[in-house]
């Protein structure tokens, strides 16, 4: 459950208590596009911009401030149909096919750029209301804006930076229609946003945990345990041979060469990662297609088995552009 403070004035309004999210249903077909002059709807304004005093809910304070350059990752959820019609923390009436938001601290209004780190993708909320009021949610996202990000579970990684859009745009928010989407945001600067969201708490039923828990170095057969599973990483330097005995002389012909001992491959894999949590290893193996397997205290996370080359560089691919960078190509023997 989720809990929304509701209502104008200095917090005042009563408690609300949202149901769990559940799917998105469907998703808004294209992108959206400006109007040359929206009308904003009755009731709904910029001004006055309400902060508003500490509040506490659930043993927690929250202290609203007036933030310019507010920039922080964290989770989003999302609210719909079940709160249609009502006011929100500055008197306004939620609109679920709008586009905008509930924030535990920023003024209301505010605008923000919500940024889905899954995906870079990138667009612009009007923040009118109170929430949510579970510590490990950043913002709550109306259907529509959920629906224009692309997220169709209940949580998602997010990135919520504040910023000052243009009168139109403003505009086009407040009459309840979306504006175009923001460039996406380059693998460069997700990575980093990623990285700083490792701090956080992953809620349980967040489908992007692995974002959040990034995977340490694989397991291989330099460093198992016995009893651990093995694997031979392609592309390493290969073992030292023992010394040799004292040479002997030459015979009269020279002996044919020893033939390598016959291994057999029981297929190219992709390591992704080793958890020591099995709920996070089930949702890497999930985002992924992988499996999960016991790795001595650990579990292991991976795809395949592949029988080319060139589809264990394609999965390959596919797991360090999720963010796993330590991910890599095994040939595991039988």
């Amino acid at each position: 459950m989720k809990s929304i403070v509701r209502g104008g004035g200095l917090m005042a309004g009563a408690m609300l208590l949202l149901a769990g999210c559940g799917s998105v249903d469907g998703k808004r077909d294209g992108r959206p596009t400006a109007s040359p002059t929206p009308a904003p709807m009755a009731g709904v304004g910029d001004t006055p911009v309400k902060v508003g005093e500490p509040y506490t809910i659930g043993g927690t304070t929250y202290t609203p401030a007036d933030v310019a350059d507010y920039d922080d990752v964290g989770y989003a959820s999302w609210y719909g149909e079940e709160l249609a019609g009502r006011p929100t923390a500055n008197g306004e009436s939620f609109d679920p096919a709008g586009i905008s938001a509930a924030h535990k601290t920023l003024p209301l209004p505010s605008y923000v750029e919500v940024t889905a780190l899954e995906t870079g993708r990138t667009i612009l909320v009007r923040v009118n209301d109170r929430g949510p009021m579970v510590n490990d949610r950043l913002i709550d996202l109306s259907r529509g804006a959920a629906e224009q990000l692309g997220i169709t579970d209940g949580v998602a990684a997010v990135r919520v930076r504040r910023t000052n859009p243009p009168i139109a745009e403003r505009l086009q928010l407040r009459s309840g229609k979306p504006v175009p989407e923001r460039i996406e945001t380059p693998e460069s600067l997700l990575a980093i946003l990623r990285n700083k969201l490792k701090a956080l708490p992953v809620p349980a039923n967040a489908p992007t945990a692995a974002i959040a828990s990034q995977p340490a170095a694989p397991i291989a057969s330099g460093t198992a345990k016995p009893g651990d599973d093995r694997f031979i990483v392609e592309g390493g330097k290969p073992a030292p041979k023992p010394a040799a005995p004292a040479a002997k002389p030459a015979p009269a012909k020279p002996a044919p060469a020893a033939k390598p001992a016959q291994i057999t491959v029981g297929g190219i894999y992709i390591q992704v990662a080793s958890f020591s949590s099995k709920e996070r290893a089930d949702a890497t193996a999930k985002l992924l297609n992988g499996t999960v397997s016991p790795a001595g205290k650990l579990w292991r996370v991976r795809m395949g088995p592949f029988d080319k080359d060139a589809d264990g560089n394609a999965a390959l691919a596919q797991a360090k552009a999720k963010g796993f960078r330590d991910a890599t190509i095994v040939r595991e023997r039988k």
